[in-house]
Protein backbone atom coordinates (compact mmCIF):
# COMPACT_ATOMS: atom_id res chain seq x y z
CA UNK A 1 0.00 0.00 0.00
CA UNK A 2 2.75 2.30 0.88
CA UNK A 3 4.69 2.12 -2.76
CA UNK A 4 0.99 2.85 -4.22
CA UNK A 5 -0.03 5.70 -2.29
CA UNK A 6 3.79 7.22 -3.36
CA UNK A 7 3.07 5.70 -6.99
CA UNK A 8 -0.18 7.39 -7.21
CA UNK A 9 1.63 11.01 -5.94
CA UNK A 10 3.85 10.83 -8.84
CA UNK A 11 1.42 8.87 -12.08
CA UNK A 12 -1.94 10.29 -13.39
CA UNK A 13 -2.68 7.34 -15.36
CA UNK A 14 -1.69 4.24 -14.83
CA UNK A 15 -3.79 1.91 -12.59
CA UNK A 16 -2.72 1.05 -9.01
CA UNK A 17 -3.06 -2.73 -8.67
CA UNK A 18 -2.48 -4.58 -4.84
CA UNK A 19 -1.05 -8.23 -6.36
CA UNK A 20 -1.81 -8.89 -3.84
CA UNK A 21 -3.55 -8.15 -0.43
CA UNK A 22 -3.07 -11.40 2.14
CA UNK A 23 -6.93 -11.65 2.73
CA UNK A 24 -5.97 -12.73 6.22
CA UNK A 25 -3.52 -10.41 6.75
CA UNK A 26 -6.42 -7.65 6.80
CA UNK A 27 -9.91 -7.31 7.88
CA UNK A 28 -12.50 -6.98 5.09
CA UNK A 29 -13.48 -3.36 6.83
CA UNK A 30 -9.94 -2.40 6.45
CA UNK A 31 -9.04 -3.38 3.31
CA UNK A 32 -12.20 -1.33 2.30
CA UNK A 33 -11.70 1.75 3.81
CA UNK A 34 -7.80 1.30 2.57
CA UNK A 35 -8.66 1.00 -0.65
CA UNK A 36 -11.26 3.28 -1.17
CA UNK A 37 -8.77 6.05 0.12
CA UNK A 38 -6.27 5.19 -2.24
CA UNK A 39 -8.98 5.15 -4.96
CA UNK A 40 -10.32 8.67 -3.41
CA UNK A 41 -6.14 10.20 -3.80
CA UNK A 42 -5.49 8.80 -7.06
CA UNK A 43 -8.55 9.85 -8.84
CA UNK A 44 -10.51 6.66 -9.25
CA UNK A 45 -6.93 4.36 -10.58
CA UNK A 46 -7.33 1.55 -7.69
CA UNK A 47 -7.52 -1.95 -8.39
CA UNK A 48 -8.19 -4.75 -5.09
CA UNK A 49 -5.90 -7.81 -6.55
CA UNK A 50 -6.60 -10.06 -3.28
CA UNK A 51 -5.02 -13.71 -2.36
CA UNK A 52 -5.10 -16.14 0.80
CA UNK A 53 -1.64 -17.14 0.71
CA UNK A 54 -0.33 -20.68 2.43
CA UNK A 55 -1.18 -21.68 5.98
CA UNK A 56 2.72 -21.28 6.54
CA UNK A 57 2.04 -17.94 6.31
CA UNK A 58 -1.05 -17.15 7.73
CA UNK A 59 -0.30 -19.08 11.19
CA UNK A 60 2.90 -18.57 11.11
CA UNK A 61 3.48 -14.35 10.48
CA UNK A 62 -0.41 -13.02 10.71
CA UNK A 63 -0.67 -15.48 14.21
CA UNK A 64 -4.73 -16.15 12.71
CA UNK A 65 -6.45 -19.37 12.01
CA UNK A 66 -6.17 -20.81 8.04
CA UNK A 67 -9.61 -21.57 8.92
CA UNK A 68 -11.64 -22.66 5.98
CA UNK A 69 -9.99 -20.87 2.60
CA UNK A 70 -12.76 -20.97 0.11
CA UNK A 71 -15.17 -20.09 2.68
CA UNK A 72 -12.91 -16.43 3.71
CA UNK A 73 -12.65 -15.83 -0.06
CA UNK A 74 -16.49 -15.86 -0.51
CA UNK A 75 -16.73 -13.91 1.94
CA UNK A 76 -14.57 -11.45 1.85
CA UNK A 77 -15.44 -10.30 -1.19
CA UNK A 78 -18.97 -10.04 -0.25
CA UNK A 79 -18.54 -7.99 2.55
CA UNK A 80 -16.65 -5.36 0.22
CA UNK A 81 -18.90 -5.27 -2.04
CA UNK A 82 -21.83 -4.63 1.09
CA UNK A 83 -19.52 -2.26 2.83
CA UNK A 84 -18.61 -0.17 -0.72
CA UNK A 85 -22.55 -0.30 -2.09
CA UNK A 86 -23.35 1.82 1.85
CA UNK A 87 -26.76 0.75 1.10
CA UNK A 88 -26.95 0.08 4.92
CA UNK A 89 -25.00 -0.10 8.07
CA UNK A 90 -23.15 -3.69 6.93
CA UNK A 91 -23.98 -7.08 8.97
CA UNK A 92 -22.52 -10.56 7.77
CA UNK A 93 -22.87 -13.75 9.42
CA UNK A 94 -20.40 -16.21 7.57
CA UNK A 95 -18.42 -19.05 8.36
CA UNK A 96 -15.38 -17.17 8.66
CA UNK A 97 -16.35 -13.42 9.34
CA UNK A 98 -19.20 -12.27 11.86
CA UNK A 99 -20.44 -8.69 11.40
CA UNK A 100 -20.94 -7.23 14.45
CA UNK A 101 -18.22 -10.10 16.17
CA UNK A 102 -20.31 -12.36 18.82
CA UNK A 103 -17.69 -15.09 19.44
CA UNK A 104 -15.42 -15.79 22.31
CA UNK A 105 -14.36 -12.47 24.25
CA UNK A 106 -17.19 -10.36 22.61
CA UNK A 107 -18.67 -7.13 25.14
CA UNK A 108 -21.87 -7.64 23.05
CA UNK A 109 -21.96 -3.92 22.11
CA UNK A 110 -20.57 -4.18 18.61
CA UNK A 111 -23.11 -2.63 16.07
CA UNK A 112 -23.34 -2.78 12.55
CA UNK A 113 -21.82 0.49 10.99
CA UNK A 114 -21.49 1.83 7.14
CA UNK A 115 -18.48 4.07 5.91
CA UNK A 116 -18.38 7.48 5.83
CA UNK A 117 -16.45 7.46 2.57
CA UNK A 118 -18.30 8.01 -0.20
CA UNK A 119 -16.23 5.88 -3.02
CA UNK A 120 -17.57 3.30 -5.49
CA UNK A 121 -17.56 -0.41 -6.48
CA UNK A 122 -13.71 -0.94 -6.95
CA UNK A 123 -12.63 -3.84 -9.48
CA UNK A 124 -11.72 -6.91 -7.24
CA UNK A 125 -9.20 -9.54 -8.96
CA UNK A 126 -8.56 -13.14 -7.08
CA UNK A 127 -4.96 -14.52 -7.29
CA UNK A 128 -6.56 -18.24 -7.16
CA UNK A 129 -5.13 -21.58 -7.74
CA UNK A 130 -7.31 -24.53 -7.01
CA UNK A 131 -10.58 -25.38 -8.99
CA UNK A 132 -12.89 -23.91 -6.15
CA UNK A 133 -11.84 -21.07 -5.81
CA UNK A 134 -11.25 -20.19 -9.73
CA UNK A 135 -15.06 -20.99 -9.83
CA UNK A 136 -15.59 -18.20 -7.20
CA UNK A 137 -13.16 -15.90 -9.07
CA UNK A 138 -14.86 -16.04 -11.94
CA UNK A 139 -18.36 -15.78 -9.91
CA UNK A 140 -17.77 -12.67 -7.83
CA UNK A 141 -14.80 -10.92 -8.75
CA UNK A 142 -13.74 -8.97 -11.71
CA UNK A 143 -10.50 -10.53 -12.95
CA UNK A 144 -8.09 -13.40 -12.12
CA UNK A 145 -4.61 -13.18 -10.96
CA UNK A 146 -3.16 -16.33 -12.32
CA UNK A 147 0.22 -17.04 -11.01
CA UNK A 148 2.75 -19.23 -13.05
CA UNK A 149 0.19 -19.08 -15.80
CA UNK A 150 1.06 -21.24 -19.36
CA UNK A 151 -1.01 -20.53 -22.03
CA UNK A 152 -0.26 -24.15 -23.30
CA UNK A 153 -2.82 -24.89 -19.42
CA UNK A 154 -5.75 -22.85 -20.39
CA UNK A 155 -7.57 -25.75 -20.52
CA UNK A 156 -7.08 -26.80 -17.41
CA UNK A 157 -8.89 -23.42 -15.64
CA UNK A 158 -11.10 -22.73 -18.87
CA UNK A 159 -14.30 -25.61 -17.17
CA UNK A 160 -14.25 -23.95 -13.59
CA UNK A 161 -14.16 -20.39 -14.94
CA UNK A 162 -17.14 -20.68 -17.53
CA UNK A 163 -19.00 -22.58 -14.34
CA UNK A 164 -18.56 -19.78 -12.32
CA UNK A 165 -19.63 -17.11 -14.42
CA UNK A 166 -22.57 -19.41 -14.75
CA UNK A 167 -23.08 -19.28 -11.01
CA UNK A 168 -22.99 -15.49 -11.01
CA UNK A 169 -26.14 -15.94 -12.46
CA UNK A 170 -26.14 -12.49 -13.99
CA UNK A 171 -24.97 -13.48 -17.59
CA UNK A 172 -21.43 -12.88 -17.23
CA UNK A 173 -19.12 -14.28 -19.88
CA UNK A 174 -15.26 -13.50 -20.57
CA UNK A 175 -16.35 -10.58 -22.28
CA UNK A 176 -16.89 -9.17 -18.40
CA UNK A 177 -13.58 -10.50 -17.18
CA UNK A 178 -10.07 -9.82 -17.25
CA UNK A 179 -6.97 -12.62 -17.08
CA UNK A 180 -4.22 -10.29 -15.67
CA UNK A 181 -1.33 -13.03 -16.07
CA UNK A 182 2.07 -12.24 -15.07
CA UNK A 183 5.05 -12.83 -17.54
CA UNK A 184 8.48 -12.52 -17.43
CA UNK A 185 9.96 -10.99 -20.84
CA UNK A 186 13.72 -10.81 -21.35
CA UNK A 187 15.08 -9.89 -24.98
CA UNK A 188 18.39 -11.98 -25.93
CA UNK A 189 19.83 -14.33 -28.43
CA UNK A 190 20.74 -16.89 -25.70
CA UNK A 191 17.92 -18.68 -24.84
CA UNK A 192 19.06 -21.06 -22.14
CA UNK A 193 20.89 -18.28 -20.27
CA UNK A 194 18.14 -16.17 -19.93
CA UNK A 195 15.40 -19.37 -18.84
CA UNK A 196 18.14 -20.06 -16.87
CA UNK A 197 17.61 -16.55 -14.75
CA UNK A 198 13.82 -17.73 -13.78
CA UNK A 199 14.60 -20.66 -12.27
CA UNK A 200 15.93 -19.72 -8.40
CA UNK A 201 12.65 -17.94 -8.22
CA UNK A 202 10.70 -21.12 -9.36
CA UNK A 203 12.99 -23.34 -6.82
CA UNK A 204 12.32 -21.20 -4.02
CA UNK A 205 8.23 -21.32 -4.60
CA UNK A 206 8.19 -25.02 -5.53
CA UNK A 207 10.45 -26.15 -3.11
CA UNK A 208 9.78 -23.64 -0.42
CA UNK A 209 7.08 -21.39 -0.27
CA UNK A 210 4.78 -23.68 1.83
CA UNK A 211 5.00 -26.89 3.75
CA UNK A 212 6.16 -30.33 1.93
CA UNK A 213 2.92 -31.98 2.46
CA UNK A 214 1.15 -28.43 1.13
CA UNK A 215 2.93 -26.35 -1.44
CA UNK A 216 0.24 -24.99 -3.34
CA UNK A 217 2.88 -24.28 -5.90
CA UNK A 218 4.67 -27.18 -6.31
CA UNK A 219 0.97 -29.01 -6.80
CA UNK A 220 0.49 -26.57 -10.22
CA UNK A 221 3.98 -27.99 -11.31
CA UNK A 222 2.58 -31.09 -10.99
CA UNK A 223 -0.79 -30.40 -12.66
CA UNK A 224 1.33 -29.26 -15.53
CA UNK A 225 2.82 -32.62 -16.06
CA UNK A 226 6.15 -32.04 -14.09
CA UNK A 227 5.58 -33.92 -10.85
CA UNK A 228 9.29 -36.42 -11.04
CA UNK A 229 10.89 -32.39 -11.40
CA UNK A 230 8.74 -30.78 -9.03
CA UNK A 231 9.44 -33.87 -5.78
CA UNK A 232 13.29 -33.29 -6.69
CA UNK A 233 13.39 -29.90 -6.70
CA UNK A 234 11.40 -29.76 -2.85
CA UNK A 235 13.71 -32.29 -2.14
CA UNK A 236 16.76 -30.64 -3.01
CA UNK A 237 15.08 -27.36 -1.42
CA UNK A 238 14.69 -28.65 2.02
CA UNK A 239 17.51 -29.92 1.91
CA UNK A 240 19.06 -26.54 1.91
CA UNK A 241 20.77 -27.64 -1.69
CA UNK A 242 19.13 -24.49 -3.31
CA UNK A 243 21.84 -24.15 -6.04
CA UNK A 244 20.79 -28.04 -7.44
CA UNK A 245 17.02 -26.87 -6.86
CA UNK A 246 17.68 -24.36 -9.43
CA UNK A 247 19.45 -26.68 -11.67
CA UNK A 248 16.48 -29.39 -11.36
CA UNK A 249 13.86 -26.85 -12.90
CA UNK A 250 12.99 -27.69 -16.44
CA UNK A 251 13.72 -25.14 -19.14
CA UNK A 252 10.79 -26.29 -20.61
CA UNK A 253 8.36 -25.17 -17.44
CA UNK A 254 10.60 -21.59 -17.73
CA UNK A 255 9.92 -21.06 -21.46
CA UNK A 256 6.08 -22.25 -21.46
CA UNK A 257 5.45 -19.78 -18.69
CA UNK A 258 7.54 -16.55 -20.06
CA UNK A 259 8.74 -14.92 -23.32
CA UNK A 260 12.23 -14.88 -23.92
CA UNK A 261 14.89 -14.61 -26.67
CA UNK A 262 15.48 -12.59 -29.90
CA UNK A 263 12.22 -10.37 -30.51
CA UNK A 264 10.82 -12.57 -33.28
CA UNK A 265 10.62 -15.56 -31.01
CA UNK A 266 8.97 -13.69 -28.21
CA UNK A 267 6.63 -12.04 -30.97
CA UNK A 268 6.01 -15.53 -32.47
CA UNK A 269 5.49 -17.14 -28.85
CA UNK A 270 2.85 -14.05 -27.69
CA UNK A 271 0.20 -15.17 -29.79
CA UNK A 272 -0.27 -18.29 -27.74
CA UNK A 273 -1.54 -15.52 -24.24
CA UNK A 274 -3.81 -13.65 -26.68
CA UNK A 275 -5.57 -17.03 -28.04
CA UNK A 276 -5.29 -18.01 -24.17
CA UNK A 277 -7.86 -15.01 -23.32
CA UNK A 278 -5.20 -13.44 -21.38
CA UNK A 279 -6.10 -9.91 -21.71
CA UNK A 280 -3.70 -8.18 -19.20
CA UNK A 281 -0.55 -8.93 -18.99
CA UNK A 282 1.68 -8.21 -16.25
CA UNK A 283 4.62 -7.99 -17.76
CA UNK A 284 7.81 -8.68 -15.30
CA UNK A 285 11.18 -7.13 -16.89
CA UNK A 286 14.75 -5.89 -16.28
CA UNK A 287 14.88 -4.34 -19.31
CA UNK A 288 13.64 -1.01 -20.61
CA UNK A 289 13.41 -2.05 -24.01
CA UNK A 290 11.08 -5.52 -23.10
CA UNK A 291 8.88 -3.38 -21.52
CA UNK A 292 8.94 -0.86 -24.96
CA UNK A 293 8.20 -4.32 -26.63
CA UNK A 294 5.39 -5.82 -25.20
CA UNK A 295 3.66 -2.28 -25.27
CA UNK A 296 4.51 -2.47 -29.26
CA UNK A 297 3.32 -5.52 -29.75
CA UNK A 298 0.17 -5.39 -27.58
CA UNK A 299 -0.72 -1.89 -29.57
CA UNK A 300 -0.85 0.08 -26.33
CA UNK A 301 1.54 2.51 -26.90
CA UNK A 302 0.92 5.86 -26.37
CA UNK A 303 4.42 7.79 -25.81
CA UNK A 304 7.36 8.18 -26.67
Amino acid sequence: MTPLAYLAAKTTRIKLGTAILQIPARTPAMCAMTMSTLDALSGGRALVGLGLSGPQVVEGWHGVPYGKPAARTREYVEILRKIWAREEPVSYSGQEYQLPYSGPGATGLGKPLKSILHGRQLPVYLATMGPVNIRTTAELADGWLPIWFSPQRMHLFRPHLEEGFARAGNGKSWKDFDIAAGCTVAIGEDVKALLAMQKPNLALYLGGMGAKEKNFHNDMAIKYGYGEAAAQIQELYLAGRKAEAAEAVPDELCDEMSLVGPVARIKERYLAWEDAGVTTMLVQARQPEALELMADIAGTRTGP
